[in-house]
């Protein structure tokens, strides 16, 4: 492999794609732009770290706190079949990779009381039941970005929704650690973006947070 030409080939294809350069935007059901956690806004103000700025949710601040995330691959599901003396395999569906996303902890724990609520809404653990999928369920866009922050490439999940919240552990050996939420995600398939596309859906999604 010649270095020169390679280096060629990856400038005319607009450089490589940098693992840490990534978006992800979702509008969770039924949240508000204002905050309305009275215990929160009351023990801030006790310990003297009350900000005005903290009574309104800004639907980006989510995005920001995402640490990780997989974009899903795809499996063609295939069942043998005997033809012509030999066995071939013949596709007979699909089968779309499990989502895993991780977002840093805040001291107000704004991300996993949002995930609360959302999964309350999923199934409500006190009466024992559960919603109507288009009640909970939303699109959620997964962005790769260049180094000018301008998506190239993205997928939409539809219908998505968290199923899984992982625990979160104290150390008192590591004082440096930081507190990270582990959600784990559904959806009902997902479909590939171009940069044009995936920045425009990108768009509706956030104008969607802000004004419902």
């Amino acid at each position: 492999m010649n270095p020169d030409r390679l280096l060629s080939a990856i400038n005319k294809k607009g450089g490589i794609a940098e693992s840490h350069r990534f978006n992800v935007i979702f509008n969770p059901p039924d949240t508000s732009l204002l905050n309305l956690d009275l215990e929160q806004v009351i023990s801030s103000a006790v310990a003297g770290s009350f900000d005005a700025k903290n009574l309104v949710n800004d639907p980006r601040d989510i995005t920001l706190l995402c640490r990780s995330v997989n974009m899903p691959g795809r499996q063609i599901q295939t069942f043998e079949f005997q033809a012509h003396k030999k066995m071939i395999k013949i596709p007979n569906g699909i089968i779309n990779d499990d989502v895993n996303m991780s977002f840093l902890l805040t001291n107000d724990y704004y991300v996993k009381k949002m995930f609360e609520n959302w999964m309350h809404n999923i199934f409500n653990v006190e009466d024992y039941y559960a919603n109507y999928l288009d009640d909970y369920a939303v699109d959620v866009i997964i962005q790769q970005l260049d180094k000018n922050d301008i998506p190239v490439y993205g997928v939409k999940l539809k219908k998505a929704f968290p199923i899984t919240m992982e625990s979160i552990t104290f150390d008192n050996n590591n004082e440096n650690a930081i507190n990270v939420l582990n959600v784990g995600w559904s959806y009902e398939n997902y479909e590939s973006q171009g940069s044009l596309t995936s920045a425009v859906s990108g768009l509706s999604n956030q104008l969607g947070s802000i004004f419902g």
